[in-house]
């Protein structure tokens, strides 16, 4: 349980919090939104005590532990087992079956057990440590965008695992449904200030919408007054017999003082450009194999699926299965062992791809960054689009080698805009985005008129866009012609169906 108090923070004249105020009471489970930039990693490192507010205090009971999860990747265990086994608390040492537990649900196998934690991936060196801080048990754990490195089968059991935790959590995430499914109450850094209530994002985001429409209608209609009341006093300021009813009503509009208007909040606008395609058919792959060797054992084998207009296919499995590799190779970024990929002789693609950001021009502003896709393409068009993605004006004179991971993402997206597609190709194109910069990103995927083939691990994107899936699971891949609650009805998980 925390108290936080009148926090303050300001980073280069950027006010982050004013004022500051919310409690985590006992069993709550919290999470915490807000747009980048707005202060939620910040606040989570005040109360970690890695950064230093500019006033006001964090009260944290005496004896209280506080869990975060770890980025750093140091292991000095020669297993996967004996390491996470280091997060047990003191007297439970022994009681290993804890540690397989978390290990097995958050993707581990039991022969990994006995591996070296170094052989491993950084996202399951990440699990590694997130298994080490769920088994250590503390008072609240501060979860900061954990399911960055975890497939949606993960993601699922770790909702469920949350659900059950006894003590508090603050989690932040992009993931909206993740949040919503785990969380007791909800907190906004909203316009420097926390807004807290009892329930999921959705009720959130309609209270303080609510809020700023009375706020604003409010200040529309004591504007209207105000207007009246100096109409009154510079018509009668001059005649004597007016004097004193004048001067009060002077008196009042210094002591009500002004509403002032609300900043206005960017909101991401995207919208993809589709070109006409008349044919039946946009592309198939026939009898695809592949592996990066050649060799067997191959990722996919004899895969086939064809691509029509309007599709919206996802892509969905475990992590290092050949998702990613599957979308490359329908992309044509990949070749096929065995197979093919037949595309339609005017078919025009879009592909987001997360490796895409490496081959950014470091020197390039965002401007040049989003004209460099097409040769056509103009300085205003980009700005344009520039100014869609939250750059604009100045932002969009940014240098590509000083970008976050999150405005990299954005620039991507505006490389993609800059052209008419048939086919766009999706690589979990909302990491490193906010919760209203996706919602943003999915209602244009809902109105772009081509077809889209996306990977996502996002239930929530998932359900608002498939009407096809593409599985990866029990160790092969399959077409799924339907949604993904139909999916889960129909057939569902292997290791939830186990």
């Amino acid at each position: 349980m925390i108290k936080i108090s009148g926090l303050n923070k300001q980073f280069n004249g950027n006010v982050l919090f004013d004022d500051l105020q919310f409690s985590v009471n006992r069993g709550e489970r919290v999470g915490l939104v807000g747009r980048n930039g707005h202060g939620k990693s910040t606040l989570v490192q005040i109360i970690l005590g890695k950064t230093e507010a500019d006033s006001g205090n964090i009260t944290i009971p005496k004896g209280y532990r506080i869990g975060h999860l770890e980025q750093h990747l140091v292991f000095t265990k020669p297993t996967v087992l004996e390491e996470c086994a280091l997060g047990l608390p003191e007297g439970d040492e022994y009681e290993t079956w804890k540690v397989e537990r978390i290990l097995f649900g958050l993707g581990f196998s039991e022969g990994d057990m006995e591996r070296s934690p170094n052989e491993f991936s950084g996202g399951y060196q990440i699990r590694m440590n997130l298994a080490k801080l769920l088994v250590s048990a503390p008072d609240m754990l501060i979860l900061d965008e954990p399911n960055n490195y975890l497939d949606i089968v993960t993601i699922r059991w770790l909702e469920e695992f949350l659900r059950e935790w006894e003590g508090e959590i603050i989690l932040i995430t992009h993931d909206r449904s993740f949040m919503d499914s785990v969380v007791t109450h909800t907190v906004a850094i909203h316009r420097t200030k926390a807004i807290k209530v009892q329930g999921d994002t959705e009720k959130l985001y309609t209270q303080i919408n609510q809020a700023e429409e009375i706020y604003e209608k409010t200040r529309l209609n004591e504007a209207k007054k105000r207007k009246q009341e100096e109409m009154f006093i510079a018509k009668f300021k001059a005649k004597a017999s007016f004097a004193s009813r004048t001067q009060s009503r002077v008196k009042k509009l210094e002591k009500q003082g002004e509403m002032k208007a609300l900043d206005s909040i960017e909101d991401m606008e995207l919208y993809f450009n589709s070109a006409p395609f008349s044919a039946n058919q946009m592309l198939s792959v026939e009898d695809v194999s592949f592996s990066y060797d050649g060799k067997s054992p191959f990722l996919f084998e004899n895969f086939s699926i064809s691509v029509g207009p309007e599709d919206r296919i996802c892509i969905i499995g475990k992590n290092g299965k050949g998702k990613s590799t599957l979308l490359k190779l329908i992309a044509g970024e990949l070749s096929p062992v065995s197979g093919a990929v037949k595309k339609h002789p005017i078919l025009k693609e879009g592909y987001f791809g997360q490796t895409n950001k490496l081959n950014m021009t470091e020197g390039n502003t965002v401007v040049q960054e989003i004209m460099s896709a097409d040769p056509n393409c103009s300085e205003g068009k980009a700005r344009n689009i520039a100014g869609g993605l939250m750059f604009s004006e100045d932002l969009a004179l940014k240098k590509v080698k000083v970008l976050s991971g999150g405005e990299k993402s954005r620039v991507l997206l505006g490389k993609i805009l800059v052209t008419p597609c048939h086919l766009l190709y999706l690589d979990e194109p909302t990491n490193h985005l906010d919760m209203q910069s996706c919602d943003s990103l999915i209602e244009a995927i809902d109105n772009f008129d081509g077809s889209v083939i996306m990977v996502t691990h996002n239930e929530m994107h998932l359900r608002a866009v498939a009407t096809k899936l593409i599985v990866f699971d029990d160790d092969r891949v399959f077409v799924y012609d339907g949604g993904y609650d139909d999916f889960l009805s129909d057939i569902g998980w292997k290791d939830e169906t186990v």
